[in-house]
């Protein structure tokens, strides 16, 4: 191999190898497992969230296929309806082209273009990520088999009375002009105002106070022309003799009542409530328990309408109220209306007056603009039937959270649901198959042939239903539809259910909970056994990563590298704000002042496994990937220094005599350990305990132990060969076991050294991947080798420590002098003292005997055991002493300075606190350093 490890010279010549031979196919014969990859929208590329639930799921599958378990990962991408209809839309835009001037079919074909052309990059990303997914199953929410499932889904649906059509509130984006989802919605903390309207009371009607008229708060006071009602608390004293009186409705001149409902906060404002179910979810809450009319005022745009619509509470027409508006508003934007109204109640004298208010504004995630609740025409899916299921299959324990108490968000949300909006006003996305004829009648069909067949609509005029699906319907039905599903197809037989979901806890009811609903309803199965859930990954700082704070980091960055400037620009493109531009480049400048590094994808990987305490948000380090491509550089060499010692050596692969000895003995021990931790974790979903068992083996006993313990066998020409030959062969086996250990963590780098050992080890295969996970042999421990060797190390670790201290040279050879040694002491002595004698640089061990006294010596302690090492003629006690006291005068003045200042209340007072924990570490930093010299001066001085 090469001497350095340069993980771009193997990563991708290796991943074109495994897909080449098809190796991430389902192949094992043991029982089947499976996890779906949580499909990314094809607009996007991949965030550092992708990255590391990629890097999950990808551990847990090789983990599971080197187990024998007949594996898929199957992989695929969502065609992201609004995401993706707007990135096109803005490509024609540049042309001076809408949508409507193609046409719904013309502009369809220019979507699958635009998916054609860059659907790609999701998929190039996922493959740089060592993502072991069967290419051969990529599926597509839009592909044709996919959309047959969709519409089976709806039609069954539809015959069950699950779904329905139906005027309700729905979160009208005004731009795109569709209803979106929560999840589509983003809450802006803004500042705001309160405005405090009069509104007079009826039929002589007057307050406790001899008033005549109520006082309503209200953030919205455009939406006043679709009151309903004022509310108000039904044991508020003041207002309890008005209940059930009425109000004349300002500029409408509609008389509203007076009701009582829990909703009011008596403590908030007047505790006067103006109902306006149309434009409002709390208000229309309040409209259905008192049955109070739906008065929409807007249109699709957020227009004032000339006259308003009525409607019942069902969604029915409402004839009775006269739904006439003020002619001077129809029209207008709702925020120039705002205006306008707000200066018509000012001239009426009914503004009792404006109050600053914190505002949270509800804004599309995508378009920017504020959400306008609004009531439209939509399809539902009836949701409390399918949650029945749905929770039980969780209680009964059939699925799983990991964490658990993810449960309880889970159940809160699915005891508390409400029907679900599917409908969407776009073009691109499944198209839902219902049709109408001229009288509105609504019909549900596969297609239009179904549809007039069952109906004997003859060759009456049909029309489709215009709406597309929700996406998250069709990501709903993804783990069985992309089997095959109605269909029963083997792949769906044999894959589900299937095994464990990676997700993070920000979908649990948009997608979880949903494709928990439609598959137990549909399939009569479970869609997954475990849900593992993770959280978010946040940068160094515990924040959020998003481009407006300038903190995002793109994992392929990490894994490829990138130079500053790329990286600035990066992180500003399409920024409009200059000055934050100017903010983010300084800060990114002060962050990566040479860029990114190249990392490679097993450190990264690594990276991402080690933080993956359970549902705990991540703080990702990029010290931690610095430090685990030392990981990787540390095996590399390690693999090198085996190579050197093992190539065209006799290993006794062919069942040669071998003669072990302790230090064989004690890693093959420690070995087994290991394997039963790293098993154990990746059983409990603990890849944080699971990489740090695999590190600390790894790095400090394999590494920093067994290698330079071994050496003296290695290279001693007098050795018996049964020694050299165990030593070899317990050097390269164990080496063998950690690469396939690591290798769900760190496929290339692994990948690549077993197939330059596998032949020393006696290992036949074409890759890795295939060959079986190790299991720990109980015959294998042996406790009295690892005895001896803690042992060891402890006497090596304190002869080391002294030497230290004492500024003793590492190559000086030395005396040690041992006190109240034991027996086992005695023995581990005479059976390791060419070792000690050899690793330790020992001149000579002596007992000391009964009743002589030691000289002055550094002391170190193994058990009960001292080691001495006698100081005269080892250092020049007085440069010593005189360079001590140098470095203890400095170290003073650091801690009297730095304690100044943190004693100075001023400066406490003002400086942030990341500056004051600074220099509190400082100064504990300093504090130890001169105690530890004070102590070393004193065992010196005494000599």
């Amino acid at each position: 191999m090469d001497k350095t490890y340069q993980p771009h010279a193997i990563e991708t010549a290796l991943y074109q190898n495994w897909e080449a031979n098809n190796y991430f196919a389902p192949q094992g014969s043991g029982e089947p497992y499976t996890i779906m990859i949580p499909p990314p929208n094809v607009t996007g590329s991949l965030h550092m969230g992708h990255g590391f639930n990629n890097s999950i799921m990808d551990c847990l599958v090789r983990f599971r296929r080197m187990q024998g378990r007949n594996t898929l990962w199957q992989p695929g991408t969502d065609h992201a309806g609004i995401a993706t209809q707007m990135v096109v839309e803005r490509q024609l835009a540049a042309e001076g082209i809408g949508r409507h001037d193609l046409g719904r079919e013309k502009f369809l074909e220019k979507v699958w273009e635009w998916k054609e052309q860059s659907g790609g990059t999701i998929t190039r990303q996922i493959r740089r990520l060592g993502s072991s997914v069967d290419w051969s199953r990529e599926r597509f929410t839009m592909d044709e088999g996919l959309s047959e499932a969709v519409k089976e889904a709806f039609v069954r649906l539809h015959q069950d009375g699950l779904i329905y059509r139906g005027k309700r509130l729905v979160n009208w984006d005004t731009k795109f002009h569709t209803a979106i989802s929560d999840l589509e919605v983003e809450n802006h903390d803004e500042k705001g105002h309160l405005w405090n309207l009069r509104y007079p009371l009826a039929d002589g009607k007057k307050t406790a106070e001899g008033l005549d008229y109520l006082i309503v708060a209200t953030t919205r006071p455009e939406t006043m022309l679709g009151d309903s009602a004022v509310a108000v608390h039904p044991e508020d004293e003041r207002y309890k003799t008005l209940i059930g009186s009425y109000i004349e409705l300002p500029l409408v001149g509609r008389r509203i009542p007076i009701i009582a409902d829990d909703y009011c906060d008596p403590e908030f404002g007047t505790g006067c409530v103006k109902i306006t179910p149309a434009h409002d979810f709390n208000d229309y809450e309040v409209g259905k328990r008192h049955n109070l009319p739906l008065i929409n005022i807007f249109d699709k745009d957020a227009q004032v309408l000339a006259k308003a619509q009525v409607f019942n509470i069902d969604g029915s027409v409402n004839a009775e109220i006269d739904g006439s508006l003020p002619a001077e508003y129809a029209g207008l934007d709702r925020f120039v209306a705002r205006k306008q109204i707000v200066a018509a109640f000012e001239a009426a004298g009914l503004l009792e007056k404006i109050e600053d208010h914190a505002l949270k504004v509800p804004k599309g995630d995508r378009s920017g603009t504020v959400i306008e609740p609004w009531l439209t025409d939509q399809w539902y899916v009836s949701t409390k039937p399918l949650a029945e299921k749905a929770i039980a299959v969780v209680e009964s324990g059939e699925i799983q959270f990991v964490p658990k108490q993810y449960e309880n968000m889970y159940f809160s949300w699915m005891r508390d649901i409400q029907d679900w909006c599917i409908s969407r006003q776009l073009w691109w996305g499944h198209r839902i198959p219902a049709w109408y004829d001229e009288a509105g009648n609504v019909y549900v069909g596969r297609d239009e042939a179904e549809v007039r067949a069952k109906h004997n609509l003859g060759d009456i005029a049909l029309r489709q239903d215009e709406d597309v699906l929700d996406t998250w319907f069709s990501s709903g039905l993804w783990t069985f539809s992309t089997l095959g599903w109605p269909q029963q197809t083997d792949f769906l037989k044999t894959f589900h259910p299937t095994d464990v979901l990676v997700t993070g806890f920000d979908i649990i009811f948009f997608w979880v909970a949903r494709m928990i609903m439609l598959s137990t309803h549909l399939t009569g199965q479970i869609p997954f056994k475990t849900v593992y859930v993770h959280g978010l990954v946040r940068d160094g700082q515990g924040q959020k990563m998003s481009k407006s704070k300038g903190n995002v980091l793109d994992p392929l960055d990490i894994v490829d590298g990138i130079d500053l400037e790329a990286l600035v620009a990066k992180r500003t493109s399409g920024m409009m704000q200059p000055k934050l531009a100017e903010k983010i480049a300084k800060q990114t400048r002060a962050e990566f002042p040479e860029g990114i590094a190249a990392y490679g994808t097993d450190a990264l990987r690594f990276t991402n496994l080690a933080l993956a305490s359970t549902g705990r948000d991540i703080k990702f380090d990029m010290g931690r990937v610095e430090g685990y491509r030392n990981f990787c550089n540390k095996l590399w060499n390690a693999a090198n220094f085996v190579i050197e010692n093992t190539d065209n050596q006799d290993t006794g692969i062919n069942g040669e005599a071998v003669d072990l000895s302790p230090v064989d003995r004690w890693i093959i021990s420690a070995l087994q350990r290991c394997e039963q931790d790293v098993t154990r974790h990746l059983d409990a979903f603990r890849f944080d305990m699971a990489a740090q068992a695999l590190y600390e083996f790894i790095w400090d006993e394999y590494c920093a132990w067994y290698l330079e313990l071994v050496k003296p066998v290695l290279w001693d020409e007098n050795a018996p060969i049964e020694r050299q030959r165990g030593t070899r062969r317990t050097l390269v086996r164990v080496l063998e076991v950690i690469l396939r250990l690591a290798h769900p963590f760190m496929p290339f780098i692994t990948e690549e050294i077993w197939q330059r050992i596998k032949a020393q080890a006696g290992k036949d295969g074409a890759t890795l991947m295939l060959q079986p996970w190790p299991v720990a042999a109980e015959e294998r421990i042996d406790a009295a080798a690892e005895g001896d060797i803690e042992w060891v190390k402890q006497l090596m670790l304190g002869v080391r420590q002294i030497r230290g201290e004492m500024k003793i040279s590492m190559a000086k050879r030395i005396d040690i002098i041992v006190q109240n040694a034991n027996a086992e002491d005695l023995r581990r002595l005479a059976d390791f003292e060419p070792l000690l004698n050899k690793l330790a640089k020992l001149e000579s061990v002596r007992v000391l005997a009964a009743g002589e006294e030691a000289p002055m010596s550094a002391t170190a302690l193994v058990g009960e055991m001292q080691v001495l090492v006698p100081m005269a003629g080892l250092i020049d006690k007085d440069a010593e002493l005189a360079r001590l006291d140098k470095e203890i005068q400095r170290l003073q003045g650091e801690v009297q300075r730095v304690g100044g200042k943190l004693s100075n209340e001023g400066f406490v007072a003002k400086a942030p606190a990341e500056v004051l924990d600074k220099e509190r570490a400082k100064l504990a930093e300093a504090e130890a350093a001169l105690a530890k010299l004070v102590e070393q001066r004193e065992k010196i001085a005494n000599l």
